[in-house]
């Protein structure tokens, strides 16, 4: 390459024209999935940690399903709130019939045929300790047996309509398993998205509000079965586990602080890689624009923008009717 003045990178930059036709990545509203909240209750109940996030009975939620239909979102991600005196050590409503999550994927798919519907499969919301997985008397999570709650509650899931399960606990083999059950049941078009890297990290704290966890886990954590924010070699272990058991996509989370291994994956497997900009990292965005120290829609779209440059082909992401919004007006 010839040296200044013959190369001059900034001409390229110097007009929109030429800026749009090098890009490199490019953010749409294909990329978007939008994480939601359904409870028990009726009507709408603010996340207070979440500005802007609510939980939605069944009818809210159809309500918003409508609108992401309408901007062309392609999917949703339901987190099931349930009542509390329903909670049990084992978890068990996780997997009932007349569960809350399976009656809102009935509803969504009655209604709304093309939306894709994608279900968390975790025991945490529905068990007295917090735990994603049921516990010995030592209070250590038992993988095998977890397993096998993980499995109904996947079934559950898949045989009221979900399009795409979702195992989000980090259990050993959890997806071997689902995927056999699953083809045993004839479900043979179910996809799984696996949280195939997910991190301990701190920055889960106001999702675990939102679902009603936070108070039941207490002073405890998941380090014996989330990975250690320090490691990137062992990531891709797990992918390389997830996607031999028979999982159709992965995904890393949380996001902008793991962007790192959101590109190693990719380079490494070539598969449909998908990244979670969870609550922490939405949560001071909102602060911080609220404050006034930052412009909100040019920080959201710069964060989802890095996801897509990271090698993400999707994003779960609290702002994907924002962004849908902001990117058909021309963000």
């Amino acid at each position: 390459m010839s040296s200044y003045p013959h190369a001059r990178p900034r001409r390229m930059r110097r007009d929109e024209f030429s800026r749009r036709l090098m890009r490199e990545s490019v953010l749409t509203t294909n990329d978007l999935i939008y994480p939601v909240f359904v409870h028990e209750r009726d009507g709408r109940e603010a996340v207070a940690s979440m500005p802007g996030v609510e939980r939605l009975s069944i009818d809210e939620l159809l309500r918003v399903a409508e609108q992401a239909a309408e901007l062309r979102v392609p999917a949703l991600t339901l987190f099931g709130v349930p009542d509390v005196a329903g909670k049990t050590a084992d978890g068990a409503i996780a997997w009932r019939e007349d569960g809350i999550v399976q009656r809102a994927v009935r509803a969504l798919k009655q209604r709304f045929p093309e939306l894709g519907v994608i279900t968390d499969v975790a025991l945490d919301p529905y068990t007295t300790h917090g735990q994603d997985g049921l516990i010995d008397d030592t209070g250590y999570i038992l993988n095998d047996v977890t397993v096998d709650a993980l499995v109904k509650q996947a079934i559950s899931h898949a045989q009221a309509g979900a399009d795409v399960v979702a195992p989000s606990d980090m259990m050993d083999g959890r997806i071997g398993a689902i995927r056999g059950a699953l083809e045993g049941e004839g479900l043979v078009n179910t996809r799984i998205l696996a949280y195939s890297a997910k991190y301990a990290s701190a920055y889960y704290g106001p999702f675990r509000s939102a679902v009603g966890s936070a108070a039941a886990l207490g002073k405890g954590n998941k380090h014996t079965y989330q990975m250690d924010p320090a490691n990137s070699d062992e990531a891709l272990t797990e992918v390389a586990l997830d996607l031999d058991e028979g999982a159709d996509m992965v995904m890393v989370k949380p996001g902008l602080p793991y962007l790192d291994i959101v590109r190693r994956v990719k380079d490494e497997f070539r598969v449909p890689t998908y990244v979670y900009q969870v609550s922490g990292e939405y949560a001071m965005l909102k602060a911080a624009a609220q404050n006034g120290w930052l412009d909100e829609r040019a920080a959201a779209m710069e964060a989802l923008l890095a996801f897509k440059r990271a090698g993400a082909d999707g994003v779960l992401t609290y702002y994907a009717l924002d962004a849908a919004r902001w990117l058909r007006e021309g963000a």
